[in-house]
C-alpha cells in the first residue's frame, strides 16, 4: 500500500486513531445498552422511553460508522470483535437483568457523561495533532452527547 501522506506525522495519527477507538468502543457499549434497555423497559413512562431511547441508540448507530471511517481514513484499523470493544471501552455494558426505568436512565444518564468525558480528552489529542477533521468530528460528539444528557437528566428529575 502507498504511504500516507495526509500531512499529519505516523504517530500524531496513531495517537489521535487510539483516541478514537476509545470513543468508538464507549459508544458502542453505550449504544448497545440504549438498544437494550429501549427492549426492556417497563412501567408508565414506558411509551416516551421506548422512543427516546430508540432515537438514542439510533443515532449511535449512525456514529459509529463515522467514528470508524476516521480511524481508517487516519491508517489505523477499528476494533473487530467485542472483546475488542470490551477491552478498549470505560463505560460498562448492561446489566444481567433489566434494571428499572428510573435506573435505565440513570445509568444511560452516566454513560453518555462518562463519553463526553472521554471525547474532550481525544480533543485535546486531535488539537495537539493538528487534526482538524478529528477535531471537528469529536466538537460534534461531544454535543450530541451533552444534549442527549440534559435530556436524561430532565427525564431523571
Amino acid at each position: 500500500m502507498k504511504e500516507m501522506n495526509i500531512g499529519l506525522e505516523a504517530g500524531a495519527r496513531e495517537s489521535v486513531a487510539d483516541a478514537l477507538n476509545g470513543i468508538l468502543a464507549d459508544t458502542y457499549v453505550l449504544y448497545q445498552k440504549t438498544h437494550a434497555y429501549h427492549w426492556n423497559v417497563t412501567g408508565p413512562q414506558f411509551p416516551a422511553l421506548h422512543t427516546m431511547f430508540e432515537e438514542q441508540y439510533r443515532e449511535m448507530w449512525a456514529a459509529l460508522d463515522e467514528l470508524a471511517e476516521r480511524v481508517r481514513a487516519l491508517g489505523s484499523f477499528a476494533p473487530t470483535s467485542g472483546q475488542a470493544f470490551s477491552n478498549l471501552a470505560s463505560i460498562a455494558s448492561a446489566d444481567a437483568e433489566p434494571p428499572q426505568a428510573g435506573q435505565m436512565v440513570l445509568n444511560l444518564l452516566e454513560g453518555h457523561e462518562a463519553l463526553i468525558r472521554r471525547a474532550r480528552k481525544a480533543l485535546e489529542a486531535a488539537e495537539q495533532a493538528g487534526d482538524v477533521a478529528t477535531e471537528d468530528l469529536l466538537t460534534q460528539r461531544i454535543q450530541t452527547h451533552e444534549k442527549t444528557a440534559w435530556m436524561l437528566r430532565a427525564t431523571a428529575a
